[in-house]
């Protein structure tokens, strides 16, 4: 008898999925620790170029997957230090529990944490706390920091490892409720374990004797065989090779349950081993055969089928009946792109439900892919109580939104929930891997709603905190060109929008904003301003290097001779480009050595003319330009007087910048 809830639970499952993912786009994949307890796991993955490092063995370019165990926060910081990319697989489950140990520790509560202290996961709790917090492992341990009077008058919140024995935690709770009622306790064993721990108890009631597959490095797993061996002999193994040093001669019930950490061909490796040995040591029964070939098959029953042969069409199974078990291609995948092989293969028991029985050809039409749409469904549930982020691949766009296939379910999302912004093409998200959170489940009719826009609330929100957190005046960042206006461009810095406004965009002159920069470019700028308080952040996109008066200080003085090109005319003179941004005035009065009426008989926007600086404000940022200076002085030509022609300059150019 195998126990239902033997083999991956929801974290490692989704941990080990993210990795293979990984593994399928990246090289230089590493884990952070062993991903599962499971050695011939882990020589799986290693075998497929993913090591198991240390945090000290970590490059800057690895891939790190942070294991279901999670860990501490600051293993997150010296990762971020490193430069590796990281990939959380972190166990919701987990995260829930990290949460509440920063919340709690936050207000000032001593946080008790139940488990096995040199667990990762507990090591990981304990890593989020910012304040006081111990670890204790049972009734006496947690009676003797009582005693120790370290707990006396302070605040508390108790919470468990996912994997702690219920028995234990009940226990524990009882005691704290009795010597500590002003703490808080959140039951935080994760349901999974609960559900196996007890199916594992009430089927060793059953057997006469129970065995445990896992790693023996699993805490899962050695409390799945202490809840067991106080009913039947239990043995604990890590594969179907140990069996054989186990006598089950004398048993009428066989047990089987296994650790969250059990891949499911181990599983079936054992029991495929287990049936031969007892198959050797027992005699055929015939009659008991002959009756189960003949069970009933109807539509809607859930069936079991080991995978007899594989072809791209079909794959043929044998039910341990009279009739042949056909799974059609179509029915075996909820992606339309798989091949049969890839899914299943000869030799895998896999579970099916009935679709069409033919009794006159003695075939069964079976379906694999709703069978894993019910158990997905049971996920996406418990996702939509959780509230947790899930991922999925988007596989159609319909009318009113989009479908996402998770866990063999697929998952309505209306456009309202998956389009960023209005006259979103929902064509370009085909095919391509979403984050999404479940708002909506109909179980009665297996329906369930999700939304990508509530993931990217959530995230946008947690970017605003983090960005008016760490970020100050002065600071250079890099972000995205959003939109731009008459009056300015604003960039998205990731959860936060800049303005820079036009003064604040280049040196140089432009007639509109667009000149400069484009939607969805990239840009470097830095911050001028911030204001928590109304979001509104000041930004710069002009360098201080590339100021052109700095340049023009650093290069040019007075007296000096240049050549400049006109660049507008005016009544009173002309303006020359020195350098780009920098503009010097020749006055009409200095343009020749002779009266000139009419700036342009002389000069024309283009001409490049060779000039003297005769003065430099620096104040006013106002440069002094002579064509007259390099001419030789003609004594009979009348000339403006300098002081009325100043006049008149200051008249006509009041109000301007030059």
């Amino acid at each position: 008898m195998v126990a239902k809830t033997a083999g991956f639970c929801f974290g490692v499952d989704r941990a080990v999925k993210i990795v293979y993912n990984e593994l399928d786009i990246r090289n230089n994949v590493v884990t952070l620790g062993p991903l599962i307890h499971n050695g011939k796991f882990v020589a799986d993955l290693e075998s497929r170029g993913c090591r198991a490092v240390s945090l000290e063995e970590v490059r800057a370019d690895n891939t790190v997957v942070i294991r279901s165990h999670g860990v501490a926060k600051d293993v997150f910081d010296r990762l971020a230090e490193i430069g590796c990319t990281v990939v959380d697989a972190t166990c919701p489950f987990v995260e829930r529990i990290h949460k509440k140990a920063a919340e709690n520790s936050a207000e000032g509560r001593t946080v008790l944490i139940a488990g096995d202290p040199a667990h990762p996961e507990v090591q990981g709790i304990k890593g989020h706390c910012s304040g006081e917090c111990y670890v204790f492992d049972g009734c006496e341990e947690l009676e003797s920091l009582v005693k120790s009077g370290v707990l006396a008058e302070k605040k508390l919140a108790i919470l468990s490892q996912t994997t702690y024995n219920k028995k234990k935690w009940d226990e524990c709770c009882e005691l704290a409720a009795r010597l500590l009622p002003q703490a808080k306790i959140y039951h935080t064993i994760c349901s999974a374990t609960a559900e196996r721990q007890a199916e594992a108890a009430e089927l060793a009631q059953k057997a006469d004797v129970m065995v445990i597959v896992g790693g023996r490095l699993s805490s899962n797993t050695h409390k799945l065989k202490a809840v067991c061996e106080g009913y039947c002999p239990t043995y604990l193994i890590e594969g179907a090779d140990e069996l054989k040093g186990i006598d089950f001669s004398s048993a009428k019930i066989i047990g089987i349950s296994a650790g969250a950490s059990t891949p499911a061909y181990i599983i079936k490796e054992v029991v495929r081993t287990m049936s031969e040995i007892i198959n050797n040591e027992e005699e055929f029964n015939f009659e008991e055969a002959l009756e189960a070939s003949l069970k009933p098959i109807h539509i809607g029953k859930r069936v079991q089928g080991t995978v007899l042969s594989v072809n791209s069409n079909e794959v043929y199974v044998d039910l341990g009946t009279k009739q042949q078990g056909i799974i059609p291609a179509a029915e075996l995948s909820d992606d339309p792109g798989v091949k049969p092989e890839d899914v299943v293969k000869v030799g895998d028991v896999v579970d099916l439900i009935v679709l069409k029985p033919n009794d006159q050809e003695g075939i069964v039409t079976l379906s694999k892919k709703r069978v894993d749409a019910a158990v997905g469904f049971e996920k996406i549930m418990a996702a939509k109580e959780e509230g947790t982020v899930l991922t999925g691949v988007v596989t159609n766009v319909i009318k009113g939104g989009v479908l996402v296939s998770c866990f063999g379910v697929k998952v309505f999302i209306p456009a309202s929930h998956a389009a960023p912004k209005r006259d979103f093409d929902l064509n370009s998200l085909l095919r391509q891997q979403v984050e999404f959170k479940i708002i909506e489940v109909t179980e009665n009719k297996q329906r369930a709603v999700g939304s990508i826009k509530e993931v990217a609330k959530a995230q946008k929100a947690a970017a605003q905190i983090s960005f008016f957190e760490n970020t100050k005046v002065g600071d250079t960042v890099t972000g995205e060109v959003k939109s731009i206006t008459d009056y300015g461009v604003f960039v998205d810095l990731g959860g936060v929008d800049g303005l820079v406004r036009r003064a604040d965009l280049s040196w140089n002159r432009f007639k509109h904003p667009s000149e400069i920069v484009s939607v969805g470019d990239k840009i470097e700028v830095t911050i001028k301003d911030i204001d928590p308080e109304t979001k509104k952040v000041a930004l710069t996109y002009k360098k201080d290097s590339e100021n052109p008066w700095e340049i023009f200080r650093a290069n040019f003085e007075q007296g000096q001779v240049i050549k400049a090109t006109v660049v507008s005319i005016t009544s009173f003179g002309a303006f020359a480009q020195i350098i780009n941004g920098v503009d010097g005035l020749i006055h009409i009065s200095q343009i020749a050595n002779k009266r000139v009426d009419n700036v342009a008989d002389i000069l024309k926007v283009g001409d490049e003319v060779e000039v003297k600086i005769t003065e430099i404000d620096p104040e006013k940022k106002r440069i002094s330009l002579s064509m007259r200076a390099l001419l030789p002085e003609e004594e009979d030509e009348a000339v403006y007087d300098t002081e009325e022609a100043e006049a008149e300059e200051s008249e006509e150019t009041e109000g301007s910048e030059e």
